[in-house]
């Protein structure tokens, strides 16, 4: 057991400070992504472990994507898309007490609760990052009032789009976890989704009146997202 855990705290250290090299993540952006790492490796094992992976992979690129137009439209994510510790605490401390309660209770709807909080994260920066880019046009998701690419609570039908296949590949390595793949697929990918446009509520109403930051307002939208995804699993007769 104790060798398990260095081997997998190695691999994650390497990859952490790979973030740190290619400039995906700051020095204490890097550690605490190290320490989330191993502790959702320990917990959940393989599969959440490479939904994150696959999360922060997917964000870097998004992110990077056509980056010198969007500091040109002053769109850019703020320090040249270098993202801190309240990044990874926001985006990853929610999945991580779903774990804690699938471990204590081994219940597949806390699967589906943690995968759809990373469904929620992963469709999000797929949706700002890329939207930026192709959202043609943007409105408010409170009054659908036409709204400039990149404000809080602007949504558009290229960054929905986004955000639904940012969705559907973290709902797919729910699938191994569980014998009821069609309620995990469809209750990690509407949880997530439905997580994704929270975060656009919650944006347009709480964070632009100076109430949370970018970073609460990830945490919420992944709970809120992920206690659906796992509410909506329970009803189709998941379990």
């Amino acid at each position: 057991m104790l060798l398990k855990i260095l081997a997998d705290s190695v691999v994650i250290f390497v990859l952490g400070i790979g973030s740190y090299i290619f400039r995906a993540l700051d020095l204490k952006g890097s550690v605490s992504a190290v320490i989330l790492g191993v502790l959702v490796m320990e917990l959940g094992g393989i599969y959440p472990f490479l939904a994150l992976l696959t999360f922060v992979i997917m964000g870097v690129l998004a992110t990077k994507y056509r980056f010198r137009d969007k500091v040109k439209k002053g769109l850019a994510q703020a320090n040249n898309g270098v993202r801190s510790w309240e990044n990874v605490i926001g985006n990853g401390l929610a999945t991580l007490l779903f774990l804690l309660w699938e471990h204590h209770t081994h219940m597949d709807a806390f699967w589906a609760a943690t995968f759809a909080s990373i469904a929620t994260v992963n469709g999000d920066t797929l949706a700002s990052e890329l939207g930026k880019v192709f959202g043609k046009r943007p409105r408010m998701i409170t009054n659908l009032q036409p709204a400039k690419p990149g404000t809080n609570g602007a949504v558009s039908i290229e960054g929905e789009v986004f955000a639904l296949l940012g969705c559907l590949v973290i709902a797919l390595f729910a699938l191994p976890l569980t014998t009821h793949k069609a309620q995990m697929l469809l209750a990690v990918l509407l949880g997530g989704f439905i997580g994704v446009n929270l975060d656009s509520f919650i944006g347009a109403t709480l964070e632009n009146k100076g109430l949370t930051n970018n970073n609460s307002t990830n945490f919420l939208a992944s709970l809120f997202g992920g206690l659906i995804g796992a509410g909506i699993f329970y009803a189709l007769g998941g379990g």
